[in-house]
């Protein structure tokens, strides 16, 4: 499996936005809502880390660029 799952990602937008996961929260049980909570709060912690390196390689590049210098790839 690749880290950059493009099409995983793209599915699981779709079912956040379709409404589903609201469904299937409304009619799991307790375990189920634990484990749906718990997917959320990761996927939560992954996209601030994804924010901050996203960040940091933006404004890594500007500085470069202002600087003159060429950034390592």
């Amino acid at each position: 499996m690749s880290l950059f799952d493009t099409p995983y990602l793209e599915r699981l937008a779709d079912y956040l936005d379709s409404g589903d996961l609201e469904t299937d929260f409304d009619f799991a049980n307790e375990e189920g809502r634990v484990i749906i909570l718990e997917f959320l709060e990761k996927l939560m912690n992954v996209a601030e880390k994804a924010d901050e390196v996203a960040t940091k390689l933006i404004f890594k590049g500007q500085l470069g660029a202002l600087a003159g210098t060429k950034t390592q790839k």
